[in-house]
């Protein structure tokens, strides 16, 4: 009755069921290693948004790299900003997507390092792209500064290019060794996303929060791929039973047939 499996449509259905099954079941492993990933991840920034705020210098120094457990730890400076070495960093976006600026300005702290703040965005309302927008001050004398630590940016972290040839004061990523060789000073590794004081007038937009990971969705796609090569055995018993059943019901009807034929004389 099942002899019909060996026929080539069946033999190249099994090889398929037998291929997707290992396959939907390493996709469902790696969507697990995605969620373990992302949930880590997660678990550091919860931290770091949870721990006390500590004095800058003690989480980085000159050419120090930001660690995965640093980025997002809430510091404090002590210094003055200096606004005539400010720059604009090109092409970001604000929590609604529109495009405009980052403000950078170095911060001179009392020991004479200097420390690059991220001041928030703005618009890029001015009349043309080249010119150097309206930033408003910050404030003036000396005052300290609270803010979340970041990692130097780099092209293969980014995926945004370095491009050259810029406008006067005009930057694409925020780097601290590249600002020490323009400012010709000792800079602190990685830079700060400033979160206090709070700017007059709401600008610069101070930058939200960071977002966290989506992981559930990862934990869903793991189970569902596994669902998926437990259905392919199921699917195939299903339609090779159903095909005995009408292959053998098409044999009960032609044999039921030819008993009712009348004799030839």
């Amino acid at each position: 009755m099942y002899r019909f499996l060996m026929s080539r449509q069946w033999v190249i259905l099994t090889l398929i069921a037998l291929l997707l099954i290992p396959t939907m079941i390493r996709l469902g492993i790696w969507q697990m290693h995605r969620y373990d990933e992302r949930t880590a991840r997660n678990q550091l920034v919860t931290d770091a948004l949870a721990a006390e705020p500590a004095p800058v210098e003690k989480l980085t120094a000159p050419g120090h790299t930001v660690t995965s457990t640093e980025r997002y730890r809430t510091v404090t400076a002590k210094g003055r900003f200096d606004t005539k070495d400010e720059v604009v960093v090109r092409r970001r976006t604000n929590s609604d997507d529109e495009v405009g600026y980052h403000v950078l300005t170095p911060f001179v702290l009392d020991d004479g390092k200097v420390l690059l703040v991220n001041r928030g965005w703005i618009p890029s309302d001015g009349p043309s792209q080249t010119a150097f927008p309206k930033v408003p001050a910050p404030p003036s004398g000396e005052v300290t500064v609270e803010g979340r630590l970041m990692p130097d940016e780099t092209t293969a972290a980014s995926g945004i290019k370095n491009l050259q040839g810029l406008p006067d004061r005009q930057i694409m990523l925020i780097n601290s060794e590249q600002q020490a060789r323009r400012l010709d000073a000792t800079v602190l590794g990685g830079y700060i996303s400033q979160t206090a004081p709070e700017p007059k007038g709401d600008t610069p937009e101070l930058l939200g929060d960071p977002g966290k990971e989506d992981a559930a969705l990862n934990y869903a796609y793991a189970i569902q791929w596994w669902l998926f090569s437990a259905a392919v055995p199921v699917g195939w018993v299903v339609l090779a039973r159903r095909e005995a059943r009408e292959r053998a019901q098409k044999a009960a009807d032609r044999s039921g047939t030819t008993e009712s034929e009348p004799a030839t004389v």
